[in-house]
């Protein structure tokens, strides 16, 4: 019994951990796509994801010890300069970002999905936090508010406020580079174009 159980609980970790490169090749294969229409991945904390977990002990901690959703934006390359690995895209009225949110599973989905939006009219609520990379970490924390009443986006917490619209796909429907296009980038920089 001792010998299966162990077997199972590779298996589980080895597949969760599998997920998780997937969609690192997800993120980085949309990033290289945008790098061509000039766009960068926003690094807030250097090169990564914005994500919600935790090391509590508590069962609402226990919970969110493994990542379930992730978030990164996209901004216009000259917009997002970079100083020692990190971009530093200043909030001003005409500033729009790139947002995709990926969830893999909660209590209130039924199947992982993918979502990409356009913020724009973002709002700093507090004096000093004047650049996006600092409201990042909102989607992970917030995705299920933000993304609630599709299509639009209107949204504000003590943190910031912003407006935007989105769309979701399920994200086991993205199987190819070509569907990847055709059903994220393609439409998330015509949205983008046309906001």
């Amino acid at each position: 019994m001792d010998k299966d159980l162990i077997e199972q609980t590779k298996t589980a970790f080895d597949f969760v951990q599998k997920m998780y490169f997937e969609i690192s090749y997800l993120i980085k294969e949309i990033e290289a796509i945008l790098q061509e229409e000039e766009f960068v991945i926003g690094r807030p904390s250097g090169y990564g994801v914005s994500t919600r977990t935790s090391t509590g002990l508590e069962s609402l901690n226990v919970e969110n010890w493994l990542p379930k959703s992730f978030s990164v934006f996209f901004s216009q390359k000259d917009l997002s300069p970079m100083d020692k690995g990190i971009t530093i895209t200043r909030i001003n009225e005409s500033l729009k970002v790139l947002v995709v949110h990926i969830e893999l599973f909660d209590k209130e989905i039924k199947k992982p999905k993918i979502t990409y939006a356009i913020i724009t009219d973002i709002v700093s609520n507090k004096p000093k936090w004047e650049k996006f990379e600092y409201f990042l970490s909102r989607f992970s924390y917030n995705g299920k508010k933000i993304f609630s009443s599709g299509p639009n986006i209107d949204y504000e917490d003590t943190y910031f406020k912003f407006r935007g619209k989105f769309h979701t796909e399920n994200l086991f429907s993205i199987n190819s580079s070509e569907e990847l296009k055709k059903k994220i980038i393609d439409p998330m920089l015509k949205l983008y174009r046309n906001t």
